[in-house]
């Protein structure tokens, strides 16, 4: 307790947390948090620890230091305290896990990093239990400190790190859902992850549960190529509707003189009037 200190530090001796997984966004909520700081300052004290090459690593406050940017301030006052990298990862996890909006792939790299840095402490993660009681389970701790249903979802969260890029801002854009990706993508290998994304986008398509299904248990028989991938998406798109007008019979309605665009041209006029006596 007596290591702690808040301290005003300058701005540019205050430097992010290594591999931070929670992004800074000039949004609305930004701007009313600068309009805060240029009025009262900030409020609230960040968590830092120092560097050995000098100045301090923020655990908590990264949005604080850029509102503070913003707002045209030099200094902001954190709480100094010397931590190991196990603690620190879990303070700055905890801390920016309160946030009210987060994205599945801000969600799913600090879980990792808890969780690593758990396992790494070797600590327990409750109090010694009774016998034949079981002892809580790191990624169930984890969901009950971060408020989640249950520890199966941080699993499925932290299995979100192994998609390549593209198919996580997939997730985080809501187009795959968080249960679909883990279960099924994020253990493709990289590769076919990559042919994968390759068809849904020149199908303009995105997988159903079936055919990711199926698209698994062919990678898991190392039979799985691009060719397979492009058959199975390919079932999702409907035929194109093709309606063939034989000749024989539109001559009985149309004069010999008729070419093929002027009996086009009557038969949509005809429809444009059927459809609107329809309407």
């Amino acid at each position: 307790a007596n290591a702690e200190r808040v301290q005003n530090i300058p701005l540019t001796e205050l430097y992010p947390f290594k591999n931070h997984p929670f992004r800074v966004r000039d949004d609305e909520a930004m701007q009313k948090t600068v309009e805060s700081i240029a009025q009262y300052g900030v409020l609230s004290p960040g968590i830092a620890r120092p560097r050995p090459e000098g100045g301090y690593e923020l655990l908590s406050g990264h949005r604080r230091k850029r509102g503070s940017e913003l707002a045209g301030k030099d200094t902001m006052p954190v709480l100094v305290r010397d931590l190991d990298d196990d603690e620190a990862t879990i303070i700055m996890v905890d801390s920016n896990l309160q946030r009210e909006k987060l994205l599945p792939s801000e969600k799913a790299f600090a879980y990792r990093m808890k969780m690593e840095a758990l396992k790494h402490q070797g600590k327990q993660t409750e109090p010694a239990c009774a016998p034949g009681v079981h002892k809580m389970k790191t990624r169930d701790k984890i969901a009950q400190d971060a408020g989640e249903k249950s520890g199966m979802m941080v699993t499925r969260y932290i299995a979100l790190t192994k998609l390549i890029p593209p198919l996580l801002a997939m997730v985080d854009e809501d187009k795959l859902s968080v249960s679909t990706a883990a279960d099924y993508i994020s253990d493709l290998p990289h590769s076919e992850q990559t042919d994968l994304l390759t068809v849904m986008e020149k199908l303009d398509v995105i997988p159903v549960k079936n055919q990711l299904v199926r698209i698994k248990q062919y990678s898991k028989d190392g039979t799985l190529t691009i060719t397979v991938i492009d058959a199975i998406l390919s079932e999702s798109k409907p035929a194109p509707v093709q309606i063939t007008l034989k000749k024989d019979r539109l001559k009985q309605y149309f004069p010999d003189s008729y070419s093929s665009r002027q009996m086009e041209e009557v038969i949509f006029s005809l429809l444009e009037t059927w459809s609107g006596q329809q309407r």
